[in-house]
């Protein structure tokens, strides 16, 4: 199916690795002009992604970024505010400058990105679509990641209040995200029996690759989705198997 995304500019933060890479090679593959942002060059980036350098954390730096591609190709149709993350550290004992940067990361900077990005969508005739990436982290519980998790929650509410402000010239939607396999999941998951352990846990029995969450962004940016605002797409191989399933001594009937 064609998305209608040949000519549209797209700027993906945090987009040249992880489930970036993968959000960045597919909205190429649907056509269009794909920058990828970051704090510094990466290795390798997905085949016809261009790449500049900006902290999505720095006002200046995000206005130089937008501008830039303005300058470059005349204009930007969609934002996917990617970029994230946060290290596993018990709440408790986290310093208050942790958890700092861990919301002005994952919240705040996201909101600092979407306005420079409106204000320029705002002016063109067709608008924009802004897709934020967020996390089921901010759905659930989430110990060793308290601070994101919470950050992903008001991430999903502040993706709400923006698809009313910015309507009807710009649309405002989040994929949230499940566990994805990157090029990082031994660091989260374990060893390959690790990950297939965890991948166990999920209805649709794997983790979600890159590409899976790019086609999920690609859907959204698209005009395909052009009523679509306001919304959270879920993207989590049907979410995780509760656990008292497992830890109840009752005989069931196989499926």
């Amino acid at each position: 199916m064609d998305l209608a995304l040949r000519d549209r500019v797209a700027l993906v933060t945090g987009g040249a690795k992880g489930v970036g890479a993968g959000i960045s090679r597919v909205l190429v593959e649907c056509g269009a002009t794909v920058v990828a942002c970051g704090r510094r060059p990466p290795e390798a980036l997905p085949a016809g992604v261009e790449f500049a350098v900006a902290d999505v954390r720095d006002a200046e730096q995000v206005r130089a970024l937008v501008d830039g591609i303005v300058a470059r190709h005349g204009r930007l149709d969609v934002l996917v505010n990617n970029a994230g993350g946060a290290p596993f550290t018990e709440a408790a004992t986290a310093s208050p400058r942790l958890h700092a940067k861990v919301v002005e990361l994952n919240l705040l900077a996201p909101l600092l990105v979407g306005q420079a990005a409106n204000a320029v969508m705002q002016r063109q005739e067709q608008g924009g679509a802004i897709v934020m990436v967020s996390s089921v982290s901010g759905h659930r519980a989430s110990p060793g990641t308290a601070a994101y998790g919470a950050a992903k929650a008001g991430l999903d509410n502040l993706v709400a209040s923006l698809a009313v402000e910015w309507a009807p010239k710009v649309r405002v939607n989040s994929v949230v995200a499940g566990m994805v396999r990157t090029e990082q999941a031994h660091l989260h998951y374990g060893d390959d029996a690790g990950i297939a352990a965890v991948a166990a846990t999920v209805p649709l029995g794997r983790l979600a690759e890159p590409d899976d969450i790019g086609r999920c962004v690609a859907f959204l940016a698209s005009p395909l989705a052009s009523y679509v605002s306001g919304a959270t797409l879920l993207a989590h191989g049907g979410g995780e198997v509760p656990a008292f399933l497992a830890a109840a001594n009752v005989e069931r009937e196989p499926q």
